[in-house]
Order: C-alpha cells, then sequence, then structure tokens
C-alpha cells in the first residue's frame, strides 16, 4: 500500500492496524455479522466503552423489540430469585 493511502489511517504502523481493525469492525456490525459483546471484545473494550465507541462513529445499537422483551424476562428471572 502507498504511504500516503496508509497515512490516511495513521502515522505508525500499529495505528494503521487499529484503525483498519476498527474499520472492519465497524462495517460488521452495521452488516449484523458482530454482536455488540464481539465488537467489544475485538477492540479490548468494556460494555460502555463499546456503546460509546459505536456512538461517536455514528453507528446506532442493534437493539430490537425481541432483545427488549428478553432483557424482561432475564431480569423478571433475577427479581423472583431473591
Amino acid at each position: 500500500m502507498p504511504d500516503f493511502i496508509a497515512r490516511q489511517w495513521g502515522e505508525t504502523p500499529h495505528a494503521i492496524s487499529r484503525r483498519l481493525v476498527e474499520d472492519a469492525v465497524m462495517e460488521c456490525y452495521r452488516a449484523g455479522r458482530l454482536s455488540l459483546r464481539q465488537v467489544g471484545l475485538t477492540l479490548g473494550l468494556d460494555y460502555w466503552q463499546t456503546e460509546a465507541f459505536l456512538k461517536e462513529r455514528g453507528l446506532p445499537l442493534n437493539y430490537s423489540a425481541d432483545d427488549l422483551e428478553a432483557d424482561v424476562v432475564t431480569l423478571d428471572k433475577i427479581a423472583s430469585l431473591q
């Protein structure tokens, strides 16, 4: 890759590599091939950092009504244990 193109992603090999991984992860998340958790694991981020990462890049959370219902069921189960 020509240097002038590579510098679009950063000045050091590490920065370039990180940026390319981030771009690939964002595209896979956008396409539904990676979950929020998988994004975080790939980039070494916790849940809140992953949410912030996606928000900063203008990507909405992939969280459907079905996800909400599943979370409510899980919370009800946890609450009934107490």
